[in-house]
């Protein structure tokens, strides 16, 4: 029995199996299952993703740049990136410099100021962003097909919640992006 399997039947010492678990025993199971998911989860996606398509092995941290920049029209300043994505500045220079060789980040220097740069998807940046996003959907949606009904209705309700508990992250995290978060991962 995996550790989330555990945590998610309520077994141990922290809560009994009460569904939900209430109080902080029942908190603490479900961050602890949570954690132990959400990695190998976006592992799964990511590479069900890519074989699903032959897309290119784009590391996560790329992606998230690319899903930033191209949600901003008119580009991002690096420190803008950094905020939206909730890491150093330094990540985001590295992710340009890696990305900007492979044509896949635009460095644009506004006519007003060039001592500064604005950062944007590349067009191919953008397709490839685009066939990402439609291979996912089709890979989840094959395997959520093929879960029982009790399952996906219990994913379908859980969405509203781990919305909320992104918003909630999010809103904690504050200024301390800079430690210990790690996008070029």
């Amino acid at each position: 029995m995996r550790n989330t399997d555990r945590a998610a039947s309520g077994g141990g010492k922290d809560g009994g199996g009460a569904p939900g678990g209430r109080g902080v025993a029942g908190a603490t199971r479900v961050a602890a299952g949570l954690g132990g998911l959400l990695g190998p989860l976006r592992r799964a996606v990511l590479r069900a993703t890519r074989n699903a398509e032959g897309l290119p092995d784009l590391p996560e941290a790329q992606i998230e740049l690319l899903r930033a920049l191209s949600s901003a029209p008119d580009g991002l300043s690096p420190g803008a990136a950094a905020n939206r994505l909730r890491v150093a500045p330094s990540t985001v220079s590295n992710l340009v410099r890696t990305m900007s060789a492979a044509r896949l980040v635009d460095r644009i220097r506004p006519e007003h100021d060039h001592r500064t740069v604005v950062l944007t998807a590349s067009a191919d940046a953008l397709k490839l962003l685009e066939r990402y996003d439609r291979a996912s959907t089709a890979a989840l949606t094959r395997v959520v097909e093929e879960l029982p009904e009790a399952d996906r209705l219990a994913l379908d309700q859980a969405l509203p919640a781990l919305d909320r508990l992104v918003a909630a992250l999010e809103a904690g995290a504050g200024a301390g992006a800079e430690a210990g978060d790690d996008a070029s991962t």
